[in-house]
């Protein structure tokens, strides 16, 4: 009889077991990070979720920026899309307006102190169409230039920020400075692009600042803007830094930054949680100025559900827990916010234990003054339309002008 009670009771602990995993959700949710600080953190947000809701494990999935949204759009195509996904700006209105994004207004809205109205309104402007909400930004971060500033003072030379405090950090003394960077380190660089890329990729993220700088942008109103005459100025004056001076680093060759190799780069704050172990002396500034002003340049990125997954009530329910108030504020460390109670407090500003408080009052200026990178609903066929016609720009006897045309020419009919 024992024997016996002893195989029902085991045999009924294995079935509530199985009805337990059987009950259980697990959200899936696409991410461009790899950094072991970004995924902790986020981690702890999913597990401070299983409190209210002890059945729902999220699994982040890290998928390779360069081929973020080519994957994504293959899932969803396939019939196969993560419950939850991170979204740049640029591929926003391609999702949008095939209708694959849910509707996440009424749940946000319906979160007990979620507080809707607290996110900016122009940092909503990609996301939200009158009533319906395809997302909710989680970064809206300005490009800031990270300067290495012990190549800096080997060179004799005022860093970005000291520049910047005095009013002379602009797009001609960016030049001067990259150059006389690149003489005073033998084998080094003055500058590079985003990443260390910015030729066969993050083209725009190469040209906008410099061209948003001289008073122009890539597109608008369904108009091209490489062949309007600021941006032609800046375009010229990015190419003579690459092949004249030599300061940028040139396509084919990697600068690195990170590891000291190029004493500036543009990139942001998220990237702050590299610099922990940088084996130098380094400060984060605005971008320079130009004819056009200080012009800062937003990149931002999303969270978002897809409407056709199965578990689309509860990741929406998650996307509000992961931007409430508390962890909009918990994740600011990385992604400056576009809740303007968490931007505007004090913990914000002092909150980074990487970047003082000095530079993050120049990150949340940008982001009040900032312009968000262009948006586009063909933005992936209008890359793929520029890649060869950008290719012959970045050759030291492109005929530049020629170049620039050939860009308009390629992208106009999309626009």
């Amino acid at each position: 009889m024992r024997a016996a009670l002893t195989g029902i009771v085991a045999s009924a602990l294995t079935l509530l077991m199985t009805t337990t995993s059987a009950l259980a959700t697990d959200l899936r949710m696409t991410v461009w990070t790899g950094s072991e600080a970004h995924l902790k953190m986020l981690n702890g947000i999913a597990e401070s979720f299983k409190a209210r809701h002890p059945d729902v494990n999220v699994k982040f999935e890290t998928v390779p920026v360069n081929d973020y949204t080519q994957k994504l759009t293959f899932q969803v195509a396939g019939g196969n899309p993560p419950d939850i996904a991170w979204m740049m700006e640029d591929a926003a209105p391609a999702f949008e307006n095939a209708n694959l994004l849910m509707d996440l207004g009424p749940t946000l809205k319906a979160a007990e102190g979620y507080d809707f109205a607290d996110f900016s309104q122009p940092a909503m402007g990609l996301w939200q169409k009158g009533e319906t909400v395809y997302g909710i930004p989680f970064s809206t971060s300005p490009f800031m230039i990270y300067y290495n500033k012990d190549m800096f003072d080997k060179a004799g030379l005022e860093d970005p920020l000291a520049l910047a405090a005095k009013g002379e950090w602009n797009m001609t003394k960016f030049q001067q400075v990259a150059k006389k960077l690149t003489e005073a380190n033998p084998g080094k660089w003055g500058f590079e692009f985003k990443d260390g890329e910015g030729y066969a990729s993050r083209m725009t993220h190469a040209l906008l600042p410099p061209i948003r700088a001289y008073g122009g942008d890539i597109w608008s109103n369904e108009e091209c803007g490489f062949d309007k005459p600021e941006a032609v100025a800046a375009i010229k004056q990015l190419h003579d830094m690459v092949f004249k001076d030599k300061s940028i680093v040139p396509p084919g060759e990697q600068g690195d930054y990170f590891s000291g190799n190029s004493a500036m780069t543009v990139n942001q704050i998220s990237r702050a949680s590299k610099m922990a172990e940088a084996g130098f002396n380094w400060g984060i500034a605005p971008l320079p100025g130009g004819p056009g002003g200080e012009s800062p340049v937003i990149g931002q990125a999303g969270l978002v559900v897809f409407d056709q997954g199965k578990n689309k009530e509860i990741a929406a329910e998650f996307v509000a827990h992961m931007t409430n108030k508390e962890n909009v504020a918990t994740m600011a460390q990385f992604f400056p916010p576009a809740r303007k109670s968490v931007l505007e407090a004090d913990a914000f500003i002092s909150g980074n234990k990487l970047v003082p408080p000095e530079m993050m009052k120049n990150v949340a200026a940008a982001i009040a003054n900032g312009r968000v990178h262009p948006a586009h609903e063909k933005a992936p066929q209008l890359l793929a339309a520029m890649a060869p016609r950008v290719d012959a720009l970045w050759k030291a006897d492109a005929d530049v002008d020629q170049a620039i045309k050939g860009i308009c020419s390629a992208i106009q009919p999309l626009l």
